[in-house]
C-alpha cells in the first residue's frame, strides 16, 4: 500500500506541474513567417502532429515554411541554416530528431535575432539559445504507463520494452519514468529492451525477436514507447498464436486512432495520450516573445491514460 501511495503522489504532483504554466499571449500571429522543422513522418502520431500545426498556422494567417527532415538531424540543421541565411523568417519552430548537437545552429539563430521554440522532443543545449520548449511530459507518460501496469499485474510482471529512437528525449524520458515506478516493486522486471525506432514494422520485428528469444509464457507485458510499435507487436503476438492483451498485456504511448481500433478489438490494454495539438501554444510562445514577454523554459501539454475509446472521446468532446 505504501508503494501504491507513492505512485499516486508522484502522478498528482506531476499533474499539477503540467498545468502550472501558460503563455500570456493567446492566439495571433497573422502575417508572421515561421519556419517549422519537423522530424519526419515515422509514425501516425507524427503525421497528426504535422497536420495540426499546419492547420493552426493556416487558421491564424501565419506563413508556415515546412521542412521534413526525414529523421535526419543533418537535414534539420541544413533547413535552419537556410532560413537564417535567407533572413525571411520571424521565428523557427524545431521538433528535434535527437537531443544533442544543436548548440552551434541555435547560436547562429540567436545571433541572427531569430527566436527558436522547441516542440515535442527536448534538446541538450544552453537554455539561453532557445525561447521555450512546448511538449508533453515524457517522464510522466512513462510513469503513467508503469502505474497502470503495476495495478493490472499486482506488481508482478516480466516486461519487454519496445524502445523508441535511441538518443531521442521521448525514448529516454519515457524509459526513465517507467523505470522510476517499477523500481518500487521487486516483482516488476524489464527482461528485454530493444529499439524499434518508433516505427510499426520495426516494432513487429523486435517483438518477433523477443518471442523467439524468450519462452512466451515468461513475457507478462509489452511496454511500447509509442502506439505504432505496439501495433507491430500485436501483429507479431497474433502470428505467434497468442492472444494480445490477454496472454501478453500491452501498454503504449500516443493515443492515435489505430490504437483505439485495437482497444475496441480487445487486442491492447492501455495508451497514454501524447497530444498532437502543440501548434497553438508554440505559436503563442512566438507571439509572446516577439512582444518582449519572458516565458518559462518549459510549457507542458497535458495527456492522460486511456483504456477505452469511450473514455478518450468523453475527454475530447
Amino acid at each position: 500500500m505504501r508503494n501504491i501511495r507513492r505512485i499516486a503522489v508522484i502522478l498528482v504532483v506531476v499533474g499539477l506541474i503540467a498545468t502550472a504554466f501558460s503563455t500570456a499571449a493567446q492566439g495571433g500571429g497573422e502575417g508572421l513567417t515561421i519556419g517549422f522543422s519537423q522530424i519526419g513522418s515515422e509514425s501516425a502520431w507524427r503525421t497528426s502532429f504535422t497536420d495540426a500545426v499546419k492547420a493552426e498556422a493556416e487558421a491564424r494567417g501565419i506563413n508556415l515554411l515546412f521542412s521534413d527532415a526525414q529523421q535526419e538531424q543533418e537535414n534539420q540543421i541544413a533547413a535552419i541554416n537556410a532560413w537564417i541565411a535567407q533572413g525571411d523568417v520571424d521565428a523557427i519552430i524545431l521538433a528535434p530528431v535527437v537531443t544533442s548537437g544543436w548548440d552551434v545552429v541555435l547560436q547562429e539563430a540567436k545571433d541572427a535575432g531569430i527566436p527558436v521554440v522547441i516542440v515535442d522532443r527536448n534538446v541538450d543545449a544552453d537554455p539561453s539559445l532557445y525561447v521555450t520548449r512546448v511538449s508533453s511530459d515524457f517522464v510522466h507518460e512513462g510513469r503513467l504507463a508503469a502505474a497502470w501496469l503495476v495495478q493490472a499485474t499486482s506488481g508482478n510482471c516480466n516486461i519487454v520494452e519496445l524502445y523508441g529512437t535511441v538518443g531521442s528525449a521521448a525514448a529516454e524520458d519515457r524509459a526513465t519514468g517507467f523505470r522510476e515506478v517499477i523500481a518500487l516493486f521487486p516483482g516488476m522486471q524489464i527482461i528485454r529492451s530493444e529499439t524499434g525506432n518508433f516505427v510499426r514494422t520495426e516494432g513487429k520485428q523486435v517483438m518477433e525477436s523477443f518471442l523467439s528469444a524468450e519462452d512466451p509464457a515468461n513475457i507478462c507485458a509489452v511496454f511500447a514507447h509509442n502506439d505504432d510499435m505496439a501495433i507491430g507487436a500485436i501483429e507479431a503476438i497474433k502470428e505467434a498464436g497468442l492472444v494480445p492483451a490477454q496472454d501478453i498485456l500491452i501498454v503504449s504511448v500516443d493515443a492515435i486512432p489505430d490504437i483505439f481500433d485495437s482497444l475496441d478489438a480487445g487486442e491492447t490494454n492501455a495508451t497514454v495520450e501524447l497530444s498532437p495539438f502543440m501548434g497553438a501554444p508554440a505559436f503563442d510562445a512566438v507571439v509572446a516573445t516577439l512582444a518582449g514577454e519572458e516565458l518559462p523554459k518549459w510549457i507542458p501539454v497535458a495527456g492522460s491514460l486511456y483504456t477505452s475509446r469511450a473514455a478518450y472521446d468523453a475527454d475530447h468532446q
